[in-house]
């Protein structure tokens, strides 16, 4: 759990830091459609480029948007395995006579799920927690949601209760951190024995963890009551939000680029996923 950076701002001078949060949420939503839109080589490739664009334009350190996929390597080398052994095909890499036969099908379905998974992570983390701050992002999701409003929903009270999540991300990672090394100190042994025995070791790890959340969200409530909050009914701001051109570009720009992947897999080139 160390070093986890999913859930954190990180500030700097960087085009897509200064666009509207609006914007950023709602690029977010078009690139997963990109990542799902891509079926073939050449348009898995272009989808690799244009995260690695994001990245240099979001000045973003490289070492942080790994550290954020690390929570998901258990994820991706399981789709992976699943993809290499049950993927039928044409090209058998294989003897016959194995029991255990792997297509070159497998194999490029297994580097494209690899692909999809971290771009989706890299891209949404990008748009979403790493440019945009826990107070930008509950404006903006409120006011993406507000015509929800007129059926009674509270969208308010979405929006915030989804950006405490996301802040509280990195701060349970820490905390679940420090529990580990005080059993570990203790004695405590995570890493041998049985799987029944290992889960039954992390029994010490999540009842503290679920006690010290229960805390913080107490504690946050309280401090929350003690401001007088009372929800958003009435609430003023002290930044509008407003659009811009760079705003309009970029979500035209995105637009163009699902649609470009969407034509590129219709050419075919490459091997295509089935």
């Amino acid at each position: 759990m160390k070093g986890i950076s999913f859930g954190q701002f990180y500030p700097a001078e960087s085009v897509i830091h200064k666009l509207d949060p609006r914007t950023k949420v709602i690029l977010a939503v078009l690139y997963i459609v990109c990542t799902f839109l891509c079926k073939n080589a050449l348009g898995f490739l272009v989808l690799t480029c244009s995260a690695l664009v994001l990245i240099f334009l979001s000045k973003i350190p490289f070492k942080i948007i790994l550290r954020s996929l690390r929570p998901i390597l258990i994820i991706i080398a399981f789709t992976s395995i699943i993809n290499i052994f049950m993927t039928n095909g044409e090209h058998l890499l294989t003897p016959e006579s194995w029991k255990i036969r792997i297509y070159a099908e497998g194999l490029w379905n297994a580097l494209f799920m690899i692909l999809r998974i971290s771009v989706l992570i890299i891209g949404t983390g990008i748009f979403l927690t790493y440019t945009t701050t826990p107070i930008a992002l509950t404006d903006a999701l409120e006011q993406l949601l507000s015509p929800l409003k007129k059926i009674k929903v509270p969208v308010h009270d979405f929006a915030m209760m989804m950006t405490i999540a996301l802040r509280f991300i990195p701060t349970l990672s820490e905390e679940t951190e420090k529990i580990m090394n005080a059993q570990k100190a203790r004695g405590a042994d995570f890493t041998t024995g049985s799987l029944i025995k290992r889960a039954k070791a992390l029994v010490p790890i999540l009842v503290p963890l679920f006690v010290s959340a229960f805390n913080r969200a107490f504690d946050l409530a309280s401090a929350m009551e003690c401001r007088c909050y009372h929800g958003g009914e009435g609430r003023t701001r002290l930044n509008v939000l407003s659009f811009h051109t760079v705003d309009w570009v970029a979500i035209s720009f995105l637009l163009v680029f699902g649609v470009g992947l969407f034509f590129l897999n219709r050419l075919g080139i490459g091997f295509t996923m089935r």
